[in-house]
């Protein structure tokens, strides 16, 4: 079977996303290309790329996640639009994301102190009383916008771990939107924090936020460079003058990083650790209230919350690809790769492969045992997995317990995040009664 090569393509575009994530597409392509060249078309602003290989599969897409020899993190680090210039190439890779083996696992041994089982089970009572403090607030009025009730948890949460202060949370959500929204106009120049509100260190570092949107050239700027993100590493340097003890900027600055290393572990806690949640979250409720038989079991048995967090997480996976680089020339999937090209590997498309999930376009909170890749596979498993599944948890035991009768507001469809990279929602409306 041959697929038309625009209509593989849709598989790319931003805009796809905007109306859902392609599972149909994505069915076809793990049954006839499960390895497929997909072109990077020019979108809006943004020009055209290369290309890059998409992996489909469960086991596929797992090869390569554990393979970082043949398939690197750093060569090209880990978004499929390559860096702007080779400055903004070397930046990225100081990146604990965007790192192989042993550099990798350096980095991560200097942040894991704050996800031990002991850091953990602190933050669990903190967390638990957030959680209900969030759900408690908004009970008597009957309807709210799940969305940014959802992202307060994990705002909260990480501004505790980093030290920042309350009234400079919102920056936090700002950088977010920033970075991860950036192909979304609702998102893209994010300024939402009330200068009057903030710290001295924050209305200090609003001062280094750039103006500029455009490149010399006419370019736009890569939002993920050190020069969009002037605001935010200034911040974090300030911050690490004086880090709060015990916080994870603390740690990092005892742990010799460079200053490239320590400004993307920041942009990696502040960015990276907070969007996951701040998708899944909604996400997960979105699909529990649009398959009501799993909500009302959910409610009846709570004790199931931790099997529905792992299958709302395969079901609504926060992040739906990430790239890796060909080190040398490889076969995967029938198809020959060179050396330096991009592979992309697609979570979304994973987690409802046929071969590995029964009936996987089924919502089913019972479902175990659960093979998700929502949180990576190999050398980079997420380090906050288990810190995004308390905080869901807590969420969810939450509403199940003080809101059983929540739904989806009529006439009040939700709003998808456009993004080719994460599964978000910026809105959704629930009433209850």
């Amino acid at each position: 079977m041959t697929l038309d090569q625009a209509y593989v393509n849709q598989i790319f575009l931003p805009a796809t996303y905007a109306e859902g994530v392609p599972y149909g597409l994505f069915r076809e392509l793990r049954a006839s290309a499960p390895v497929c060249w997909v072109e990077e078309p020019a979108v809006g602003e943004w020009p055209a790329g290369p290309g890059y290989w998409a992996v489909l599969r469960h086991a596929d897409v797992k090869h390569v996640l554990r393979s970082p020899e043949d398939f690197s993190s750093h060569l090209g680090a880990t978004q499929i639009r390559d860096p702007d210039t080779p400055a903004d190439l070397d930046f990225a890779r100081a990146m604990m994301l965007n790192q192989d083996p042993p550099d990798h696992s350096r980095l991560r041994r200097a942040v894991a102190a704050a996800f031990t089982p002991r850091a953990l089970r602190e933050l669990t009572a903190a967390i638990e009383a957030r959680a209900a403090e969030l759900v408690a607030a908004v009970r008597p009025l009957g309807e709210a916008d799940f969305v940014p009730l959802a992202a307060d948890l994990p705002v909260w949460t990480l501004a505790r771990i980093l030290g920042v202060p309350e009234q400079d949370r919102q920056l936090l959500v700002d950088w977010s939107n920033r970075v991860i929204g950036y192909q979304d106009p609702d998102h893209a120049h994010s300024s939402t924090a009330d200068p009057s509100r903030l710290t001295d260190l924050g209305r200090a570092a609003l001062a280094h936020r750039p103006e500029a949107r455009t490149t010399p050239d006419g370019r736009p700027v890569n939002p993920r460079s050190r020069a969009a993100l002037a605001d935010m590493f200034a911040y974090a340097h300030a911050l690490a003058e004086q880090p709060p003890p015990g916080s994870i900027v603390a740690r990092m600055r005892e742990s010799g990083l460079s200053v490239a290393e320590f400004e993307t572990m920041f942009f990696l806690f502040g960015v990276a650790g907070n969007e996951t949640l701040r998708n899944g979250l909604p996400g997960g409720l979105h699909s529990l209230l649009t398959h009501a038989d799993q909500y009302r079991l959910l409610c009846r048995r709570p004790d199931l919350v931790a099997s529905a967090v792992d299958e709302l997480l395969r079901f609504w996976p926060p992040v739906l690809e990430f790239r890796r680089t060909a080190t040398r020339d490889v076969e995967l999937g029938g198809q020959s790769i060179r050396g330096g090209d991009k592979v992309v590997v697609y979570h979304a498309s994973a987690n409802r492969d046929e071969s590995v999930f029964s009936d996987p376009d089924r919502l089913d909170i019972t479902r175990t045992p659960n093979d998700h890749v929502s949180f990576g596979f190999g050398p980079h498993f997420c380090v906050g997995a288990q810190l995004a599944r308390i905080q869901m948890s807590a969420v969810l035991r939450r509403i199940v317990t003080e809101l059983p009768e929540l739904e989806l507001t009529p006439g009040a469809p939700a709003t998808r995040l456009v993004s080719n990279f994460q599964n978000g929602l910026k809105s959704l409306s629930v009433r209850w009664r």
